[in-house]
């Protein structure tokens, strides 16, 4: 397996368990191909035995945690399952919703044709997402969600279905990256260096968990991507 090309940084740490701001681009857990190396793999190296408590999917950057221990483990895998974990992510959506505030109750089901897709489907489990537009510009918006179930890509799908997918989304947007010559006003190309996107991954980030730890109310938060911030602070500019 080749070496993981981005790394985590530890949020928090006590005997329990371990909070992560895991990269974009790196897998929570193996694959079945095994054919790189993932956040838990690489986690084992320095704690030994690790049990994941929930995932993120390979292009999410943000807070997951790992349980030290299976007592640990288990408590926070009931906690989840009973959805008593507040989970927020912040993302950059296409557009602006008209709305500044909202719940997204569109329940989900896997795609019938297109393998590893999400849809929203009158036979779908239920599914809610409440969101609150943090920063609105007619091209982007940075949205706060929190998710009231866990189903797979909800964010990604339910964006979508209010019309404002999240940027970089090959799956449920146009999966087109972000430049800074299409927001900065007399914006010059260098003749020698091509262009860099200012966002090239997906624009999702999960952003704070907040949860019962055995009569201790635990925060947890991971710092906004800087290219998410960067990206606001030309579309300021713009006006």
């Amino acid at each position: 397996m080749p070496p993981a090309k981005n790394n985590y940084t530890v949020i928090f740490e006590n005997d329990d368990f371990v909070a992560l701001n895991k990269p974009s681009g790196m897998l929570s857990i193996p694959n079945r191909a095994k054919s790189e190396v993932s956040l838990k793999e690489k986690l084992e190296t320095k704690y030994g035995k690790i049990f994941p408590v929930h995932r993120l999917d390979r292009d999410t950057s943000g807070i997951i945690l790992f349980a030290k221990n299976a007592d640990f483990h288990r408590y926070m895998s009931q906690l989840f399952e009973h959805h008593k974990v507040e989970k927020y992510y912040t993302g950059i959506v296409s557009g602006r919703p008209i709305e500044e505030t909202g719940d997204i109750e569109a329940p989900i089901a896997e795609h019938p044709t297109i393998k590893g897709t999400m849809v929203v489907h009158r036979n779908g489990k239920p599914s809610h997402t409440s969101f609150r537009v943090f920063e609105g510009h007619h091209a982007y918006s940075m949205v706060l969600f929190r998710l009231h179930t866990g189903r797979t890509h909800q964010i990604r799908v339910h964006a979508k279905n209010i019309g404002h997918p999240l940027a970089c989304d090959p799956l449920y947007g146009d999966g087109l990256p972000v430049f800074l010559s299409a927001h900065k006003k007399g914006y010059k190309s260098s003749k020698k260096d091509e262009e860099k996107p200012m966002i090239s991954r997906l624009a999702l980030h999960a952003s704070k968990l907040i949860f019962d730890d055995h009569g201790q109310r635990r925060e947890m938060e991971a710092p906004v991507p800087k290219e998410f911030s960067a990206l606001l602070k030309q579309l300021k500019k713009k006006g």
